[in-house]
């Protein structure tokens, strides 16, 4: 089956991805922070018990994953392809995870909350993916029956999700703007927004190939379709500005040299980093959406990004690889993909 991140949706050139998160609390029990391990495997067996049927209705195949019984290479991966959190694998202690077929949806048993609910799509989204989780959050709801206040709203663990307990987050890639050494200026823009843009894997956590995320920051006193509203509008200018600063840095000689250059690598190298191979795709990208490099999707590009991170390369072999021998793997499997037709 297709996975979410092997596709290019709308505004595929800019936006990545889109992300819904909500976090949620099982009123009967405690916060995770105070649960003991057999309270904690309590709400993982009510969350279970609740989550079959209410997948069903919204037409999602899943599985249950003890988090206990997976490989640490495994846990690794499910952060590469953003479907939990560095946290929510460094403890995995009464923890699981529900995880949809296509991986759209993934929900975390016991992360800083007793439920967060996540749904991903291609491009960008929100609607539909707020759609999706909405839908799923009050079928859960209806089983489960989850801590609120009307005054303060959703109740969760840290203050700081209190209200919606929503997290809309957008993936961006933005090398030209980086180039033009504006992000921190962006940043502290955004900040007076009531959003923020961080790197790759969220807070703390820096840009690789010049890839950002950019979410929602506030949670009480506005509605889910505000946040979504905002988040949206703020984002198309950031394409709008992207893509008036790549028309500009694509005329330069030195910069169309650099893009073909990176692709000949990519097509040539017998070891590659994962650094070097997301700064190395960053620029195809650029080069794709400047008419630079033709015969190159960005479908295919985003399921490589994918499939050569440093955990998630070595699950088909289900072999433990030292990092250089994981360097000529990633080459080779670079070289396969973007080979030159005819």
């Amino acid at each position: 089956m297709t996975k979410w991140y092997e596709k290019s949706g709308d505004q595929g050139d800019v936006i990545l991805s889109t992300r819904i998160r909500l976090a949620r609390n099982i009123k009967e029990y405690p916060f995770p922070g105070r649960l003991s391990l057999d309270q904690r495997q309590k709400v993982e067996k009510a969350v279970c018990g609740s989550v079959g049927q209410c997948m069903q209705l919204i037409g999602s195949p899943y599985r249950f994953i003890n988090m206990e019984d997976i490989s640490k290479t495994d846990a690794v991966s499910l952060v590469e392809r953003h479907l939990v959190s560095p946290e929510f694998i460094s403890d995995t202690r009464g923890r699981g995870l529900i995880l949809s077929d296509d991986e759209s949806v993934s929900i975390m048993i016991n992360e800083e909350d007793h439920l967060r609910i996540q749904v991903m799509r291609e491009g960008l989204a929100l609607d539909q993916a707020y759609s999706v989780a909405d839908k799923l959050d009050t079928l859960l709801n209806e089983r489960l029956d989850f801590a609120f206040d009307e005054r303060l709203g959703y109740l969760t663990q840290c203050p700081t999700n209190l209200g919606t307990g929503m997290r809309a987050s957008l993936m961006l890639h933005l090398p030209a703007l980086q180039e033009s050494g504006v992000m921190g200026r962006v940043a502290n823009s955004l900040s007076k927004l009531g959003l923020a843009i961080r790197g790759i894997y969220g807070e703390g956590s820096e840009p690789v190939g010049a890839i950002y995320q950019l979410s929602n920051q506030v949670t009480l006193g506005l509605s889910e379709k505000e946040a979504i509203e905002n988040l949206g509008r703020i984002a198309m200018q950031l394409v709008s500005q992207e893509r008036a600063a790549r028309k500009t840095l694509s005329k330069n000689i030195e910069t169309q040299d650099s893009i073909c250059r990176s692709l000949g690598i990519l097509q040539n190298a017998r070891m590659l980093t994962n650094d070097e191979f997301m700064k190395l795709l960053s620029k195809i990208r650029i080069g794709i959406s400047e008419g630079l490099i033709p015969n190159i999707s960005y479908d295919k590009l985003n399921a490589l990004m994918v499939r050569v991170q440093p955990a998630t390369i070595m699950l088909p072999g289900g072999q433990t690889l030292s990092p250089a021998q994981r360097d000529v793997l990633r080459a080779k499997t670079v070289r396969e993909a973007l080979a030159p037709v005819g």
